[in-house]
């Protein structure tokens, strides 16, 4: 069978393609789940190496401190680091380029690996010592809390009926009140009790975390020390995908990306360890039970913005109401106390005004962000929400704003086209005028007069 080659001009193949796309569109729609089930065995794969590459980007700023520190003691500047890849990032070199001294070369690449060692012994250090100090402590704790739930709660359903009999004496009925809280801390004890099975049970997961994190922890030691290259390699593809234009403004935002970025997670993380140790002290001070493993509740819910603060409290206080309710009470009073000096005094001196995002954003960001990402998302919502606001402001907006501008101007030139365009038809006809009567005093533009004086027209 043979198609004629003036196929595509037929009538029905436009309406034939558009139903082949219905079609493929209906199918990759009904089918969708299948792309998610790959995309997470893939992301599975690949998890490590982006653990990796996160781990090695929140510790480059650490790793600068000793690094710039064995520079100036070399006497090795800034600028030549800096020129040191400069032949690797596809950028078009002058006349003027020298290759770099390789003695130099060499001195930073070791500067480079001790101080990226430095920080990994640092950092695995502080670890060591956290969980050396805590680990105990909240193991005890935990063990503490859940051997004694039973009597936490027999004593709190007994509080509440007492409290009950005496609102009774002041004809006051809160029996029923009562009784939906003994019936919620009765399926509060049940569940704790079935369910602690499980929980231990989990935890055998947590040595393929464990084998995971060292993987990325290792990865992330490559990365820093072969940052720079990785750097020149990628500057050169985005340069060979974009235009000049285009990578420089790539590059500006990414810098201004990289400083909200770098600024936040160091600011929160700080902020969380402050409001950890400050509440850590307050329950030590006031003898309250369970003040390491509620402090780190504190700590580590108040990375979460909006909130993160309002559940490390409900769950402070949840623990707490089983040993005195009185106690519950105290903590939530200082934790209002706490976060309200934390948002006023607290976060502006460490985040400064380099965020500047309004609330309503904030808390689009959180749901948004939430949803998509998890946990994740929750606690880089207020970067990415100001990385947002300056998408929109200065490139949106100011893109919007350059459109309608430009538009007034061909808008402007148009008229302006026009009016010429209507002079010279009026010129043209009283020329022709003119030229009829043979009298070329009539015509009022001089240009015009002349020539016709001239017998040009």
């Amino acid at each position: 069978m043979r198609f004629s080659r003036n196929f595509k001009d037929s009538k029905w193949v436009p309406y034939a393609m558009a139903g082949c796309v219905v079609v493929l569109f209906y199918l990759l729609a009904s089918h969708i789940n299948y792309f998610f089930v790959g995309a997470g065995y893939f992301m599975g794969f690949i998890s490590p190496v982006i653990i990796g590459l996160i781990m090695a980007y929140v510790l480059d700023p650490l790793v600068k401190i000793p690094e710039g520190w064995l520079l100036s003691k070399l006497g090795i500047d800034p600028s030549f680091v800096k020129e040191m890849y400069r032949n690797l990032t596809g950028e078009v070199l002058g006349d003027d380029y020298e290759e770099p001294d390789p003695v130099k070369v060499r001195r930073v690449k070791l500067c480079r690996v001790i101080a990226v060692w430095i920080t990994v012994l640092v950092v695995i250090l502080l670890i060591v010592v956290i969980l050396i100090s805590l680990i105990p402590q909240l193991v005890k704790s935990l063990g503490a809390f859940f051997n004694n739930f039973d009597s936490y709660a027999d004593s709190l359903q007994m509080l509440l009926n007492s409290f009950s009999a005496d609102a009774s004496k002041s004809f006051i009925d809160i029996s029923s009140f009562t009784k939906i809280l003994d019936n919620s801390i009765e399926k509060i004890a049940d569940y704790i009790e079935k369910n602690m099975g499980n929980i231990l049970n989990k935890s055998v997961n947590v040595g393929v975390t464990i084998v995971n994190t060292v993987i990325s922890f290792i990865l992330a030691i490559y990365m820093l020390c072969d940052k720079r290259r990785l750097q020149a390699g990628w500057k050169r593809f985005m340069r060979a995908l974009l235009s000049d234009k285009s990578f420089k403004d790539g590059a500006f935002f990414w810098t201004r990306c990289n400083q909200i970025l770098i600024r936040y997670i160091a600011g929160d993380m700080l902020d969380g360890l402050v409001v950890g140790l400050i509440n850590f002290v307050f329950m030590s001070v006031t003898g309250m039970d369970y003040a390491a493993l509620v402090s780190v509740i504190v700590g580590l819910t108040n990375l979460a913005p909006t909130f993160g603060p309002m559940v490390g409290a409900v769950i402070g206080a949840f623990m707490l109401v089983f040993v005195n309710p009185w106690w519950a009470l105290w903590f939530l009073i200082f934790t209002v106390a706490l976060q309200t000096i934390d948002g006023y005094i607290i976060k502006p001196k460490l985040f400064g005004n380099t965020l500047g995002v309004s609330s309503l954003w904030i808390l689009i960001s959180i749901i948004v962000l939430g949803r998509m990402f998890g946990v994740a998302g929750i606690l880089l919502a207020i970067p990415f929400a100001a990385i947002f606001d300056i998408l929109y402001k200065e490139i949106v907006l100011s893109r919007l704003e350059k459109w309608k501008t430009d538009r007034a101007h061909a808008r402007e030139e148009e008229i302006a086209r026009k009016a010429a365009d209507e002079a010279a038809i009026k010129a043209a006809k009283e020329a022709i005028k003119a030229v009829v009567k043979k009298d070329s005093g009539q015509v009022d533009d001089e240009d015009v007069r002349e020539k016709l004086s001239n017998h040009d027209i």
